[in-house]
């Protein structure tokens, strides 16, 4: 056994899941982000294919894809009839911004600059997990959103989204 290998259960090691966990970074003055090493292991070998990033689709953030996910979402998108204006606005707007990007041998990774502005990014950052990808949040606003949702919001959500789901499985 690899010593200090991070190991996941098997429904993970599959695609669709993402570092666990909420990393505070800093951008150094070139857009570069540093991963953290624990985020970084638990990515394994899909570091090595690279990311796709992309402009929030909610909030003023960045989305980060493996590049494997980033391939199976557009291909679900792939589905859509593209002889609908609505389905080619929506492809359009999904799509505008996103960009291939890699660690570098330090284990940095390169923001386009035209994707912090998107993101609203500045210095100090929040990398954080979601179930089919992580958020680039600046701080100051990643602190305001997360804030921002009272304890009653929280419970109507989780009623309305969870409650008809098994989690014996």
């Amino acid at each position: 056994m690899v010593k200090n290998a991070v190991i996941l259960p098997p429904k993970w090691n599959n695609g669709m899941s993402y570092p666990i966990g909420q990393y505070e970074c800093k951008l150094d003055a070139k857009g570069r982000l540093m991963m953290p090493s624990d985020c970084k292991e638990q990515f394994g070998g899909q570091v090595e294919e690279g990311f796709v990033l992309r402009p929030g689709s909610f909030d003023r953030c960045l989305e980060l894809y493996t590049y494997s996910d980033w391939k199976r979402v557009q291909e679900k998108l792939g589905t859509l009839n593209p002889f609908l204006r609505a389905n080619n606005e929506l492809l359009r707007k999904y799509n505008a911004g996103a960009m291939p990007v890699r660690l570098d041998a330090t284990g940095r990774l390169q923001i386009p600059k035209m994707l912090i502005e998107k993101g609203g990014l500045s210095k100090d950052v929040v990398l954080t997990s979601l179930t089919v990808k992580m958020e680039i949040w600046d701080k100051a606003a990643y602190e305001e959103a997360v804030n921002s949702i009272s304890p009653e919001r929280f419970e109507a959500l989780t009623t309305e989204t969870l409650s008809n789901l098994n989690f014996g499985e």
